[in-house]
């Protein structure tokens, strides 16, 4: 008998049960259909469409030349800890000392080691929904569960998060709580005011605070979303997560950063060495340049995001039964679809996405990607030109708009 005529048998069954429980991303599903079609306007991933800066990779090219391309210490090299804290004296005006970074391959494996470093089996982390999905399935692959509380949505569209809901869904399992600010996928921004109530609720529950502020710099009307870090003291539970990807256009770089409190960066040490060893160090001397010189350019991915969110906003809310929710912060557009442009009664989040892809050539995110409080919606990003926006809301008005 040959080798393709061998059934292989599924070993599914023989991985580790929360393995077999880890979901599918649908925003995946979607993008493995018409990822390859160039007539397809992409706005399902969170990724920009400039490409890095000039300056960033010829950094890392002239690193590379240099011969910097062995291992580093598994915390990151001290040169680009003590950028990553200037950097926050900069933005923040908080004094974070070198030693409380940990560097990491991007945003997600911080989030991973967070999850490492705080769960054993069985305990709960709080997550508002509709979120992120990578937040719970690195919950689940850590063995913890993850207990979401749906975002409120107001009169207006926008989304809210009452805190009587996070105190709510405490039990004695419960280790920590995620706050996404500005929000992927929602865009919404939590208030200076109700941070500080979360870390009193947090202090006297005796809770951590994961905080995932990579989109702190994309704001629409305020300078800079605010930071726990502004309003916590070295000894509190938190865990601050960040990444290069979006601020400087560096999402296939694979690196970020976590701040931790005083006295745990060997914890971080050991498992920055167990995860990844290191991220490349050409790759964190091109790191050390983007947080130097990189401002302008984030600046100018803020306005440029800031007018095709205008476009896509303004666009969409003519249509019938579209309703937008207008973001606050981050660079993505959350829109509930319930009128002509959904015809089928059935039609699922997910349905609509594979149907706008097809008709439209429109590839958008599936609310559902997002847990179950996402039904109903598809998410769009607008980290794109203005032409680009401008286009999609043409190409969706003849399906959304008939």
């Amino acid at each position: 008998m040959s080798i393709a005529d061998t059934t292989l048998p599924d070993l599914s069954a023989a991985l580790s049960p929360r393995m077999r429980g880890v979901g599918t991303s649908q925003i995946g599903l979607v993008a493995d259909r018409g990822r390859d079609d160039p007539e397809v306007v992409k706005l399902w991933i969170g990724e920009g469409d400039l490409p890095t800066p000039p300056f960033i990779v010829e950094a890392a090219h002239q690193a590379m030349l240099a011969g910097h391309t062995r291992y580093a210490t598994s915390l990151g090299l001290p040169r680009l800890r003590e950028a990553l804290s200037a950097y926050h004296a900069r933005h923040w005006g908080v004094a974070m000392p070198p030693e409380r970074f940990a560097v990491t391959a991007g945003g997600m494996n911080a989030i991973m080691q967070a999850a490492q470093a705080l769960l054993e089996p069985g305990d709960e982390i709080i997550i508002p929904s509709p979120a992120w999905p990578n937040l719970g399935e690195a919950v689940r692959i850590t063995g913890g569960v993850p207990v979401t509380v749906p975002y409120r949505v107001q009169a207006d569209g926008r989304f809210a998060l009452p805190l009587a809901d996070i105190a709510a869904a405490i039990t004695p399992r419960t280790r920590a709580v995620v706050v996404n600010s500005p929000s992927n996928p929602t865009g919404w921004i939590m208030p200076l005011s109700e941070m500080k109530a979360l870390r009193d609720l947090a202090r006297e529950r005796g809770l951590w605070i994961i905080s995932d502020e990579v989109y702190a710099h994309f704001t629409y009307g305020n300078a800079i979303a605010p930071s726990f870090l502004q309003i916590c003291t070295e000894d509190d539970r938190l865990i601050v997560t960040n990444t290069f990807s979006k601020n400087w256009a560096m999402t296939g770089w694979r690196a970020g950063w976590l701040i931790c409190p005083r006295g745990l960066s060997p914890t971080f040490a050991k498992l920055g060495q167990y995860n990844t060893t290191s991220i490349p160090t050409f790759i964190q001397h091109a790191a050390i340049t983007a947080l130097k010189e990189g401002d302008g350019f984030i600046r100018q991915m803020v306005g440029r995001c800031a007018e095709s969110r205008e476009i896509l906003v303004s666009g969409l809310s003519r249509l019938p039964g579209v309703t937008v929710s207008v973001p606050e912060g981050a660079f993505y557009l959350m829109a509930r679809v319930a009128g002509p442009g959904t015809p089928r009664p059935q039609e699922t989040s997910l349905d609509l996405a594979f149907r706008l892809l097809g008709e439209a050539k429109v590839g958008v995110a599936p609310g559902t990607a997002f847990g179950p409080e996402g039904e109903g919606f598809i998410r769009l990003c607008f980290a794109i030109s203005p032409g680009l926006a401008r286009e999609a809301v043409e190409r969706l008005s003849r399906v959304l708009g008939r």
